[in-house]
């Protein structure tokens, strides 16, 4: 069999697949987040000890030898170890949100931009280069004890093989490599006030770093690839590989992805370009703060459950009753398709005789405008795969492609660990039939009427959002 890790911001799971890429077993298993006064932080060896365990539970499931095992995770953040791969500090997460005056600064005197121009990253608050500066301010002693700044996955890496500190050239991405090169931008590094804290940064595998695990959670022996993050992952996962096809997963954050073999670092400074395994191939990514996590939010204040999304969503009509919800809820702003580290949710057209049905489906309408302003940001011209919790509703399928106004090619299952097996392969150079794999489990096709009466909605969110922005500068 062949194993798929990928370390969630809230999730850990394990996959395991058969040749042909069935799955075979999955075991999961939550993780915390501690949140105070915008810091977002998780404990490394609750991370680290989720992952021995679900591997132990799949490999124990699945008897068939492991072939090898692919390990992705979350992206950005900052997690600090020493030289044994032991945490310095909690990790810093990508939903961090205590560096963002340090944002806000960069973009008035115009570091933010010229970072942009130079990596085609679009910084936000939880994202090293914010992360590391304010902690070099706020901490250096735990800057000085580390001995590398990773993120999540490289932290994995090192705990189950015992290997030096590394990272790919896709967790890289933000904000330090330069996309042409694929290597660091001292630059970048530079005017970040971070120079004299380079070391910290790990070595760039190019191609993927790979190694034998020690027997923790796997077979002593088994072969490792440390993949690319869980965006990029879930790409290849969903077979979106040609040149203007995307991705829009609907997770914690709601990610859309493009594949491009064209970089454009002009435009307003916006989301970032993945690095690929492929030189000369990037990902255009808008990675918006919030999404299924939206939605979650709404459900748990209303005291509505996940199972009674989808009846809620059929007895309340498109436009919800005039109920609008502009979708930003996370503590540190907005990141995709623009930056705006203090902009909030907004939630209007409330009366007395709106219904839980009305806020729910304003909320996944909100969601599904925010996903259509990424994908056209990002250049979307061809066909649009999904994955992410999101796509256990059948309704909330419905409603999104209507709202995209085009087909969603549907991928189940654990897209991302799926993604993780197929480029540790191609690192062994193991024959997988990369189609198979991939293959949709459902298309799902837009209502000509409801798609025309959301593209006028579309207008309407893209015109509150200018007004919420506007009054958030104000």
């Amino acid at each position: 069999m062949y194993v798929g890790i990928d370390v969630g911001t809230s999730m850990v799971k394990a996959a395991a697949f058969d040749p042909t890429g069935r799955q075979l077993a999955v075991a999961s298993r939550p993780v915390g987040l501690s949140l105070h006064g915008g810091v977002v932080e998780q404990d490394m060896d609750e991370v680290y000890g989720a992952v021995v365990a679900v591997l132990g539970e799949v490999t124990e499931r699945v008897p068939e030898a492991v072939e090898l095992a692919g390990l992705t995770g979350q992206g950005d953040g900052v997690w600090l170890v020493d030289g044994e791969g032991r945490p310095v500090r909690p990790a810093a997460s990508w939903m961090d949100g205590r560096a963002h005056e340090l944002v806000d600064r960069w973009l008035s005197d115009g570091t933010f931009e010229t970072v942009f121009r130079r990596t085609g990253s679009a910084m936000f608050p939880g994202c090293p280069g914010p992360l590391l500066a304010w902690l070099d301010s706020n901490e250096p002693k735990a800057l000085d004890a580390a001995k590398a700044a990773l993120y999540c996955k490289d932290m994995v890496f090192q705990r189950l093989t015992g290997a030096g500190p590394t990272t790919d050239v896709s967790d890289a991405s933000m904000p330090f490599l330069d996309p042409r090169t694929r290597t660091y931008d001292n630059r970048v590094v530079e005017l970040l006030g971070l120079t004299h804290r380079r070391g910290l940064l790990a070595p760039v595998s190019d191609p993927l770093a790979t190694a034998e695990a020690l027997g923790e959670g796997l077979p002593s022996g088994t072969r490792i690839a440390n993949g690319p993050y869980d965006l990029p992952a879930c790409a290849l996962g969903a077979g979106v590989t040609a040149p203007g096809d995307g991705l829009l997963i609907l997770g914690t954050c709601l990610a859309s992805l493009v594949a491009t073999t064209e970089l454009d670092l002009t435009g307003e400074p916006a989301g970032l370009y993945i690095s690929t395994d492929r030189p000369g191939h990037w990902l255009r990514a808008m990675p918006a703060m919030v999404g299924t996590a939206a939605l979650d939010w709404v459900l748990s204040t209303t005291g509505v459950r996940h199972d009674e999304v989808d009846a809620l969503l059929a007895k309340t009509p498109p436009g919800a009753n005039g109920v609008r919800v502009l979708p930003y809820f996370a503590p540190s702003g907005e990141r995709a398709p623009f930056v705006e580290p203090r902009l909030r949710a907004e939630l209007t057209g409330v009366s007395l005789e709106s219904t839980r049905g009305d806020l729910v489906r304003a909320t996944c309408e909100g969601i599904g405008y925010a996903a259509r302003h990424c994908l056209e940001a990002a250049g979307l011209t061809g066909a649009l795969a999904v994955c992410g919790g999101g796509t256990r509703s059948p309704a909330w399928m419905r409603l999104l492609a209507d709202v995209l106004g085009r087909p969603l090619r549907v991928v189940e299952g654990e897209v991302g660990a799926r993604g993780a097996v197929l480029a540790a392969a191609e690192r062994y150079g193991v024959g997988l039939d990369a189609a198979q794999w991939t293959r949709p489990t459902a298309v799902v096709e837009p209502d000509p009427g409801r798609a025309a009466l959301y593209a006028e909605g579309y207008e309407e969110h893209l015109a509150r959002l200018t007004q919420a922005r506007a009054r958030t500068r104000a």
